[in-house]
C-alpha cells in the first residue's frame, strides 16, 4: 500500500484542520488505518486509528477533539482535528496495518508526513 498524507498547514489555537490519507496499490479496506504524530524532539506518538466507523480508538490527548473516518470507495482516510492547541503542532503520519493498534510497530505502510503548526 503506497499512502500519500496531505492537509497539514498553520491554524490558530481553537481552529480546525481535515488530513486526508490517500491510499494506492492494494485495497485499502483490508487495512486498519491510523495516524501518528512527531514533534520536535519527541518520539512519534500514537493518534488515532480506525478499522471501520463503528471501530476507533484515540490517543487520550486527542479524544473528544479528533475524529477519524474513511471512505473505502475513495480510498482515503481522513482526520478531523478540531479546538486545535499549540501541543499539537506535529508531522503527522497515516500508517495502514493488519491490526487495530497503537503500537507503531504494527503498522506495516506509512506516508510520508504533513507539518500542523497551532499557532498561541
Amino acid at each position: 500500500v503506497q499512502l500519500q498524507a496531505f492537509g497539514g498547514g498553520l491554524v490558530q489555537a481553537g481552529g480546525f484542520l481535515r488530513l486526508s490519507c490517500a491510499a494506492s496499490g492494494r485495497t485499502f479496506s483490508n487495512y486498519v488505518m491510523g495516524w501518528f504524530r512527531q514533534a520536535p524532539g519527541k518520539e512519534r506518538e500514537f493518534v488515532a486509528a480506525i478499522r471501520s466507523a463503528a471501530i476507533t480508538v484515540f490517543a487520550d490527548s486527542v479524544k473528544g477533539r479528533f475524529t477519524i473516518s474513511r471512505d473505502n470507495a475513495k480510498n482515503t482516510g481522513y482526520l478531523q482535528m478540531n479546538s486545535l492547541k499549540p501541543e499539537d503542532t506535529a508531522v503527522y503520519y497515516c500508517a495502514a496495518g493488519p491490526k487495530l493498534t497503537r503500537r507503531e510497530r504494527d503498522y506495516d505502510y506509512w506516508g510520508q508526513g504533513t507539518q500542523v503548526t497551532v499557532s498561541q
